[in-house]
């Protein structure tokens, strides 16, 4: 119980660290939208669009297999042979992938960033080192190093708004915010290599394990790049069909909804490692019970924030970023929030296909979703504009849910509490008509009414009993000790 009670504070730590990180990018969206042209601002998305398929594709899945095999390593010879194998091909392949942007710049800068070379002037660089901060990033994931890998994840959201704010105030516009994000990348880099090399020293590695961390990892990249192009993939065909402003009207919604992500992060980050820990020493119902605890308790802030969101989408938009950005956008929110609870469902599910290793079994999942996702944007585009791209996401991340759900009880039957979810729903919906009676025209009403919500959500889930006095009190003491 002291372990499971470990676990949960490490949760609240990460939840923390995540919200702190996750408020970041709106803080920095009407630094952007304020500043740029709705054009620009789209270019600007395409921009993290695309690191985030670089690093999908180019790790091979290697940041999967160090999580999965170094966990449990305890020698230091073999944490740093492991640990600058997968640096080191990290590096290399992050390096092929910066030499074809380098290639492809024109063809790039047509196809995806408006014919500004300026802007794909940077991107080999950033595609560079990017990829490699994801795999330092990694480590103290891996090593469960929360305060490290928290402190470093909120210094890279934070560095990177004053980087980027001071580049556009001296007139910089896209180009500076590029500018200022690559010099963010850059300094972030040889903090987080200094620490690890403080840690486990310098080993030159001769790749001895890395056969079986590939054999782990390449059937992930097939899941992965399906993933990218669900999640992502949207924004570049809105470019492609529409122009980058659409990109600009689109990505400021999709972040407000992008929000439930929050509460998935802390999952994401430490089930993985704890679970496999769990797993390989035979403790099989430790497994299901911390299993049904994060399902649970993601669900529990999961859904309501959800219903909020979509309500206060428009004024919150309109606050952040423009009148015109937040009258197109506001309508994606909800299917963005409700595919972001999905995907949360899809962190929890999916750990036991992972235990199992049957990477490539999630891997098929991800392409069927994707080869969907594609199709229906493509119908869907064309007549709805950026709200056909937020349904085409919507139905591919709720069939990634229910089908990863579908193929994992099969390994490992966990426990799911329906009443608790249909009591979180029905307090969800008294929260909304307490929202809805709020004035929500500015920052401050905005926020009061944001107040009001969670009070009466949570004193109209005790009410129908949706947490016990134990779990309220577990549940305070872990956020107090994590703090």
């Amino acid at each position: 119980m002291s372990e499971f009670k470990l676990f949960a504070q490490r949760m609240g730590l990460v939840g923390v660290t995540n919200f702190l990180s996750s408020i970041s990018g709106i803080f920095l969206l009407p630094i952007l939208s304020k500043n740029l042209s709705i054009g620009d601002y789209g270019i600007w998305a395409q921009v993290n669009v695309t690191l985030v398929l670089v690093s999908y594709v180019m790790l091979l899945g290697l940041p999967n297999s160090m999580i999965r095999f170094m966990a449990s390593l305890k020698e230091r010879e073999a944490v740093q042979e492991g640990f600058y194998s997968i640096l080191t091909i990290a590096f290399f392949c992050s390096l092929i992938s910066a030499i074809l942007a380098y290639i492809f710049s024109n063809q790039l800068s047509y196809a995806l960033f408006d014919n500004n070379m300026a802007v794909v002037a940077l991107l080999p660089l950033v595609v560079l080192i990017d990829p490699v901060n994801n795999t330092l990033f990694n480590y103290f994931r891996t090593y469960q190093k929360t305060k490290l890998h928290s402190f470093f994840l909120i210094l890279n959201s934070y560095m990177a708004i004053v980087f980027i704010a001071y580049f556009i105030a001296i007139g910089y516009g896209i180009y500076g915010a590029i500018l200022g994000f690559l010099i963010n990348k850059m300094v972030l880099f040889l903090l987080m290599l200094a620490v690890i090399i403080s840690d486990i020293g310098i080993k030159t590695p001769d790749f001895r394990n890395i056969k079986s961390y590939l054999a782990f990892g390449l059937p992930i990249v097939p899941g992965n790049l399906a993933t990218w192009i669900i999640s992502s993939s949207d924004r570049y065909l809105l470019g492609m069909l529409l122009s980058t402003a659409y990109v600009g009207y689109y990505s400021p919604g999709y972040v407000l909804g992008n929000m439930i992500n929050l509460f998935a992060a802390p999952l994401s980050f430490l089930l993985p490692s704890v679970l496999a820990a769990y797993y390989d020493s035979g403790k099989l119902n430790q497994v299901k019970l911390i299993l049904s605890f994060s399902l649970k308790y993601f669900l529990a802030l999961a859904i309501p924030s959800t219903f909020g969101l979509s309500l206060l989408s428009r004024p919150i938009l309109e606050v952040l970023s423009t009148p015109e950005i937040a009258a197109k956008g506001y309508l994606v929110t909800p299917l963005v929030a409700l595919s972001s609870m999905m995907l949360g469902i899809y962190y929890v599910t999916t750990n036991i296909i992972i235990l199992e290793k049957k990477t490539s079994l999630s891997s098929n999942i991800w392409l069927a979703a994707a080869v969907l996702n594609l199709v229906l944007n493509l119908v869907l585009i064309p007549r709805l504009e950026i709200l056909g791209a937020a349904f085409a996401g919507f139905f591919a991340f709720a069939f990634v849910a229910a089908t990863t759900y579908f193929y994992s009880i099969r390994y490992i039957l966990f426990s799911i509490d329906n009443i608790f979810i249909l009591k979180s729903i029905i307090a969800s919906i008294l929260m909304s008509l307490a929202i809805t009676g709020c004035d929500s025209h500015g920052s401050v009403q905005i926020l009061f009414a944001v107040a009001v919500g969670a009070i009466v959500y949570f004193v109209s889930l005790i009410m129908l009993k949706g947490l016990s006095r134990k779990e309220l009190l577990f549940f305070t003491d872990m956020l107090f000790k994590s703090a």
